[in-house]
């Protein structure tokens, strides 16, 4: 099987999670598998105290209950060590881009790390999937690899299904290219602003990709109501969103500043 061609190393990684709001959602399980350019696998594994009750439907999908992880750490806790063992690595996952990245983004910004993954190549192998054949992660890997997806929504088992669906896809496809910045751009789609997805970037310029000004320059918006960013601001979108915007109307202003000047 092949085996993905590397320049740096890249973590491959699942989230368990209380639910899938990036806002208002936490973690309850991480499990990563570092690949390093020598060949050699790296696991980290940790079940996370989310400080807020799990909602049994989130329960029946990951058996992970609140009394599993009543003594386990916070992500604050945890946090800045994972971020120093995460440095200078690509990232890939199943559905990661759309889900795991934001939300992992989100936690880290609570915990007052200001992350930054647009250096990062990032694979999502969903992706290929779907451009290739359209399905889940267990018909994923019961159709690459031959093989029954045992244990389901356990974040490690997921993650290491992840990975060897990768491999597969790699013999498969003569036309996908062995290189993970190639893949980064393959499985990436649209430019996007947040990790959310709520802004996006066309023709060169931010663009609100959600509600009524959907399609519409973040600029244009900004000017014509400037209500409309403290509404998002006071509203239930993800801190990494709230910040982008921010930076948005801070280059504005500086641009007004500079003209004036």
């Amino acid at each position: 099987m092949a085996q993905l061609a590397l320049q740096r190393p890249i973590i491959f990684f699942d989230l368990e999670t209380t639910g899938v709001d990036h806002a208002k959602d936490r973690i309850v399980e991480i499990a990563m598998v570092k690949l390093k350019t020598d060949g050699t696998r790296d696991i980290y594994k940790k079940r996370v105290n989310p400080g807020m009750p799990i909602p049994a439907e989130a329960s029946s999908i990951h058996g992970i209950y609140d009394h599993d992880v009543k003594d386990a750490p916070t992500f604050k806790q945890i946090a800045h060590g994972l971020y120093e063992w995460m440095k200078h690595c690509d990232l890939g996952g199943y559905n990661s881009a759309k889900f795991d990245i934001p939300l992992l983004a989100e936690e880290f910004l609570r915990a007052g790390i200001n992350v930054d993954f647009t250096e990062r190549h990032m694979i999502d192998v969903q992706q290929v999937f779907f451009k290739m054949e359209s399905r889940s992660l267990s018909a994923a890997y019961n159709f690459y690899c031959s093989k029954k997806l045992e244990n389901a929504h356990s974040a490690e088992a997921d993650v290491l299904a992840t990975i060897e669906v990768l491999e597969a896809q790699l013999d498969r496809y003569t036309d996908l290219q062995n290189d993970v910045k190639s893949l980064h751009g393959f499985t990436g789609g649209e430019e996007y602003i947040d990790y959310a997805r709520r802004i996006v970037v066309r023709e060169g310029h931010p663009v609100f990709n959600f509600g009524k000004h959907k399609g519409k320059r973040v600029e244009d918006i900004f000017n014509a109501e400037p209500q409309y960013y403290d509404w998002m601001m006071q509203a239930d979108f993800s801190l990494h969103t709230k910040q982008k915007i921010s930076e948005i109307l801070n280059r504005m202003k500086l641009a007004k500043t500079g003209l004036k000047q």
